[in-house]
């Protein structure tokens, strides 16, 4: 199948400079590879790290900040600086480019998401290729995506690509860290993706976040979404265009399952904020994940948080592990008042439902 649609994560560690600051060799590159694949008929979406490195530059520090306050006063100067770079080498390629900022209030609001999915999709209808990152200098810690590994594969979900490239330091998944392992062997494809999670090693760097495990995780997100990823080293940018003629530069592929989570679904598991949580009984937890039916009243036995109708909220099981997520049809009072009732006591009280559930199955998602 012909890829169309294309995005490309590349980290803080690919786009630093030895010497501090940003690599325009790279950017460079970067540019190149992302209009060839352009002018091969691929729409491509670019999610990129580099802010925090982009200020660290410009204020010649060499030390990343370890507190929150800290990389987001860098990511202020230097945001501006690696847009005003993307622009200026993107030109050199008659491409165009539109900086979008991102928190997790933007994928996890309804809203929010339509709006960005919109947003984005005619930026790639008008030629123009989106270069996507955290909103840094506003996110809190309790609520970031972490990294931008797990932050492209929601944008990759989002926008149904046909593959996710993310870019790092090594040329794909090993059994073992070959920087310390002489024996490890590479990883060419990988099909069960939550068998390899124990063969990464997390460990980042000084400059970019995370590690191969964040790959991983991405890379699940991105296949169960019905994206699949390939991993490579930012070494082989110029050979990632053979991709379009089905040739492949030397990393892993991570395979995207038959059955993937699309639209609601797959933003309900993934990218939506929820409000609370409904705890049910033991009954209820067989229904719901043996028989995929809706959640009912009377398996409910107490609730915590506050939320109204049509907003997420999470469904938990006697131990309190989290059994599914889904959209209440009743605002979190409305449940409190309903606990342990019969489907038809719930219509009496609200007449204006169409039917019973307290979360219809079509709105939910169990794991």
């Amino acid at each position: 199948m012909p890829l169309k649609r294309i995005v490309l994560k590349i980290g803080s560690n690919s786009l630093a400079s030895p010497t501090g600051g940003l690599s325009g060799v790279i950017l460079d590159r970067l540019a190149y590879t992302l209009s060839a694949f352009r002018e091969g008929g691929a729409e491509c979406i670019l999610v990129s790290s580099g802010a925090v490195a982009a200020g660290m530059g410009a204020l010649k520090m060499t030390q990343r900040p370890h507190d929150l306050i800290g990389r987001q006063a860098l990511a202020a100067v230097g945001q501006g600086i690696l847009i005003e770079k993307y622009s200026y080498f993107f030109s050199k390629y008659e491409q165009t480019g539109a900086q979008i900022l991102l928190s997790p209030m933007d994928i996890g609001e309804a809203a929010h998401y339509r709006n960005a999915q919109n947003t984005i999709n005619k930026l790639l209808k008008m030629g123009v290729i989106p270069i996507i990152n955290e909103n840094d200098t506003v996110v809190i810690d309790e609520l970031c995506f972490g990294d931008n590994d797990r932050l492209s594969a929601l944008v990759a979900g989002m926008l149904q690509a046909d593959l996710l490239i993310m870019l790092t330091d090594v040329d794909g998944l090993y059994t073992a860290n070959p920087k310390k392992h002489k024996d490890a062997q590479h990883l060419d494809r990988v099909e069960d993706i939550a068998g390899v999670k124990k063969l990464a090693d997390g460990q980042g760097s000084a400059i970019g976040t995370g590690g191969m495990i964040t790959k991983i995780k991405a890379a699940e997100i991105a296949a169960n979404l019905g994206v699949p990823s390939f991993v490579t080293s930012f070494e082989h940018i110029e050979n990632l265009t053979s991709i379009l003629q089905e040739q492949w530069p030397r990393g892993t592929y991570f395979v995207s399952p038959p059955r993937k989570l699309t639209g609601r679904k797959g933003w309900l598991t993934y990218g939506a904020l929820t409000y609370g949580h409904i705890a049910i009984d033991a009954g209820a937890k067989r229904a719901l994940k043996q028989r995929g039916a809706s959640l009912l009243a009377s398996g409910i036995i107490g609730i915590e948080g506050s939320w109204e109708r049509k907003e997420p909220v999470r469904i938990v099981g006697p131990e309190g592990e989290e059994v599914a997520r889904g959209l209440a049809e009743l605002s979190s009072q409305e449940i409190n008042d309903v606990i342990g009732l019969h489907t038809n006591e719930v219509l009496q009280r609200f007449s204006d439902l169409t039917s019973g559930e307290v979360v219809h199955c079509d709105n939910m998602t169990v794991f």
